[in-house]
């Protein structure tokens, strides 16, 4: 990722610190007493589409903004990402479906599926350890088979071990982006 593209964070609470120039923080915030002000994540994602984004990143995803994170990444915002939480990676696929539902747009499960399909290349599961960290369990590449959604496995840790089991097939949505920039994932 070079320097020049502008990243837009989204998150309940600010807590990315992504070390990069031209990013641009958004933080949800809750009604007042009287139950005006609040800005909901799902309004902000909407509105950070309108600022030039070469990459969207939401905290977390647990609502109906999961539509329109996925019409952002349909639309050119390629290389954005979101964090949804699930108890493994498949599941992560069928809860990110549950999420949509939940904008009451009234979308059929089938073009659902096709917009999942098109817009995440693949899912990260990371696992927490009983004394706390954090590490990667499994990564897998999302495939359509008709109106069904599978993971492909590429990386899994059998015994606490990351090991590849397979190379992805599809091709990077963002070539002239160039292999990942080491400073990106060091936050």
């Amino acid at each position: 990722m070079g320097a020049h593209e502008r990243i837009v964070t989204i998150e309940e609470t600010a807590e990315l610190r992504l070390g990069r120039p031209h990013v641009v923080r958004l933080e949800a915030r809750p009604p007042n007493a009287e139950g005006a002000g609040g800005v909901s994540i799902r309004e902000l994602v909407r509105a950070a589409l309108r600022m030039r984004p070469d990459r969207v990143v939401v905290g977390e995803v647990r609502g109906p903004e999961a539509l329109d994170m996925l019409q952002a990444l349909n639309t050119g915002h390629a290389g954005s990402l979101c964090t949804v939480h699930a108890n493994s990676a498949p599941d992560a696929l069928t809860r990110l479906e549950t999420l949509v539902l939940l904008a009451g747009v009234g979308l059929p499960v089938g073009a659902i599926r096709a917009q999942i399909a098109a817009a995440v290349d693949a899912v990260v599961h990371v696992t927490r350890a009983a004394d706390g960290r954090r590490r990667v369990d499994a990564v897998g590449e999302v495939v359509a088979t008709g109106d069904r959604l599978w993971l492909r496995p590429l990386l899994a840790s059998p015994g606490g071990s990351l090991r590849a089991i397979e190379p992805p097939t599809r091709s990077a949505r963002r070539p002239e982006a160039g292999p990942a920039d080491r400073a990106w994932f060091e936050c």
